[in-house]
């Protein structure tokens, strides 16, 4: 019997039944055309989630009686915070749900120097909750409990004097640096370029903020293809896989 996964913004508690509203409910009742008495997983993306079953489906509400908190782990102990460029359409979003399916804990969108991207106040707000639901449907699907941060963008300089990680690295394809002989880190910061790569003034200003210079070997990927490739090599090394 299918037991899907559903995210859902509010307190969970035992023996408690929470109504499920908005797109929620629609993909509950209208998508999957699930019915009372059928199991479902709810969780708040605070870490933990509920076995819970359907107590009656409305037009625009489904209310769910949770059952008993599931123990399961799905987070990686290592921490990774991915700065990625911008780049369009398809292309992010791609970027953001393999991330998230790869375990990654925050994402910012980055303005560098060659991103072609530019988005008003408006715009940007409305594309980190677009970013934000993609991240929220790829833990719906992989199993993990905690959301990833979706950040607002912001200038890559701004993004790269923040970092404080035990480890930060600039991926580009002008280094024959890998990815060993580093003492594992519990976080990381991952800096991606755009389409076009980084300008060398600003893998310059990484180094120089103590980013270490990373290249995934000799082929030069694409910017959506790299922290999928970045997050596996280092889930391998330092978290669970």
């Amino acid at each position: 019997m299918r037991n899907p996964r559903i995210y859902t913004d509010q307190p969970l508690v035992k023996d408690q039944v929470v109504e499920l509203t908005d797109s929620a409910a629609n993909h509950v009742g209208k998508v999957l055309r699930m019915r009372p008495e059928e199991p479902l997983i709810l969780f708040n993306g605070q870490g933990a989630s509920w076995q819970g079953r359907i107590k009656f489906v409305a037009k625009k509400t489904v209310a769910v009686a949770l059952e008993a908190e599931m123990s399961l782990v799905t987070e990686s102990p290592l921490k990774v915070h991915v700065g990625q460029s911008l780049s369009r359409g398809e292309r992010m979003d791609y970027a953001i749900q393999k991330a998230t399916e790869m375990g990654v804990t925050e994402i910012t969108p980055l303005f560098s120097e060659r991103c072609e991207v530019r988005l008003n106040a408006e715009r940007q707000e409305k594309r980190v909750r677009h970013w934000q639901q993609i991240a929220i449907s790829a833990c719906e699907q992989c199993g993990l409990n905690r959301v990833p941060v979706i950040h607002s963008p912001e200038p890559v300089a701004d993004w790269i004097a923040k970092q404080k990680a035990g480890l930060k690295f600039v991926l580009h394809h002008r280094t024959d640096k890998k990815l060993e002989g580093f003492i594992p880190p519990e976080t990381v910061s991952l800096l991606i370029g755009p389409e076009g790569g980084l300008t060398q003034e600003e893998i310059t200003r990484a180094e120089s903020s103590g980013f270490h210079a990373l290249a995934l070997g000799p082929r030069v990927l694409r910017t959506e293809t790299a922290p999928v490739t970045a997050l596996s090599v280092m889930q391998y090394l330092w978290g669970d896989l």
